[in-house]
């Protein structure tokens, strides 16, 4: 990257690795210095829940705020009817209107922690105070989109839009090249996207999308379509599709994605996950996902041998502090020392909770193990078993075949998988 930026918003990004591509660095860079900067990032409601995959995302509208921008979180109400075809291999199942409410309400629940919508406050987790300029927007384009005329949109909209230039977008092509169907409704959707945008410069003056970079002839689309309607210019920058260092798709885990929500990932998983970051992704991951200056993150991310796990606990600690608050951090953090480092139980742990009717007859340990999210099948709860990675109350499992009844749980069960990973298992009242 050899652009040298004149904004505080343009500097961040680089610096800290959050630039994939734009479409005008220096144009985009220029209006930053002119004045505010509204920019988005759309959302589709296909959960409740946001994951770790999507918090490069977060982050940036964040840095946005932070550096004088106004951020505007979209809610795909709209969009997520078609569903986004990008780099899929099949066609996303659909859902009713009501499970999309119901996705949106929990995904509005994330954003509140990272960007400020009420002028005056201070940022979630920062004394910053946010100024009537920066506050941001939650909108959702149902608004625009659940309204529109269809023969009206072919022809005010659709005209501008070339099947040949569309086929040969990526995403769309790697579908074609494997022979996989692409149904019409979900080739429609980067027109959706792309009239998102014009929507947006529209109504509230929206300079820039911003996307992971599987987004970026999404993006594209919307600024030539803004272009072309209204002669307006207007910008796009994508980051980086984020891989760990062993390979494995961000967000993604042996016990399945990491999401934002406390009620669908616990605070103290979620800061487990972080705390067991590869050694080489240390530095990386303290510039994406923390506020810590850049230079703090160099000199952690270099830390050897048993040093660099204090940086993962700095890690773990500032990335759980943004997403669930400080106290939840701490109470992660001694969970985590009493488990590991003293070997109990932690006040934190994971709790599987079971009514004593469930037990009544006796439940099997296997069936436990995948309940308590420390497998994910009953078959590979037994081969954790018979491969010595089951613990029960830190003493080896080796029975497959074990049952409890209620009186084994006349205090928690404590369940292990491997080193790093713990649930308790009680019963209820």
């Amino acid at each position: 990257m050899t652009y040298h930026p004149k904004s505080d918003f343009m500097r961040v990004m680089i610096e800290r690795g959050f630039l994939a591509d734009c479409t005008d660095y220096q144009g985009l860079d220029e209006a930053l210095i002119k004045g505010v900067v509204p920019g988005y990032i759309g959302f589709d409601a296909t959960a409740k829940s946001l994951h770790v995959g999507s918090l490069i995302q977060i982050m940036t509208l964040r840095w946005l705020q932070k550096t004088g921008g106004k951020p505007i979180t979209l809610m795909g109400g709209g969009t997520t009817k078609v569903g986004d075809p990008s780099f899929r291999a099949d066609e996303r199942p659909l859902l009713t209107p009501a499970q999309i409410d119901d996705n949106i309400a929990g995904i509005q629940q994330v954003f509140a922690k990272y960007i400020s919508y009420d002028e005056g406050r201070p940022m979630p987790s920062s004394n910053e105070v946010v100024g009537q300029d920066s506050v941001a927007l939650m909108l959702n384009n149902a608004e625009w989109l659940d309204g529109l005329n269809y023969l009206d949109f072919l022809r005010d909209i659709g005209r501008h839009f070339s099947v040949n230039r569309m086929l040969s977008f990526e995403s769309v092509k790697s579908r074609l090249d494997r022979e996989q169907s692409l149904s019409f409704l979900e080739f429609n959707y980067m027109i959706l996207q792309a009239y998102d945008f014009l929507e947006l410069n529209r109504r509230y003056g929206c300079l820039v999308q911003f996307g992971g970079s599987d987004q970026w002839g999404n993006i594209v689309n919307g600024i030539d379509l803004t272009r072309r309607v209204l002669d307006h210019e207007i910008y796009g920058l994508t980051t980086p599709l984020l891989t760990t260092s062993d390979g494995k798709k961000m967000g993604k885990t042996a016990v399945g994605a990491i999401w934002l929500n406390a009620d669908m990932r616990s605070p103290y998983e979620f800061w487990q996950f972080w705390r067991n970051t590869t050694d080489a992704d240390v530095g990386r991951f303290l510039k994406l996902y923390t506020e810590l200056p850049v230079e703090e993150c160099d000199r952690l991310g270099a830390l050897a041998g048993s040093e660099i796990n204090e940086a993962k606990i700095v890690l773990a600690d500032e990335v759980t502090t943004l997403c669930h608050g400080a106290e939840a951090a701490a109470a992660a953090q001694a969970t985590a020392r009493e488990v590991f480092e003293k070997g109990g139980v932690g006040d934190d742990l994971p709790t599987l909770t079971l009514e004593r009717s469930e037990v009544a007859d006796g439940i099997s340990v296997v069936q436990l193990i995948v309940r308590a999210g420390l497998a994910k099948s009953g078959k590979e709860a037994k081969r954790l078993i018979s491969e010595n990675g089951a613990r029960i109350d830190d003493q080896p499992l080796t029975d497959a075949g074990m049952m409890l009844d209620a009186g084994a749980f006349s205090s928690p069960v404590k369940l292990s998988a491997g080193k790093k990973r713990h649930a308790l298992v009680k019963l209820d009242g």
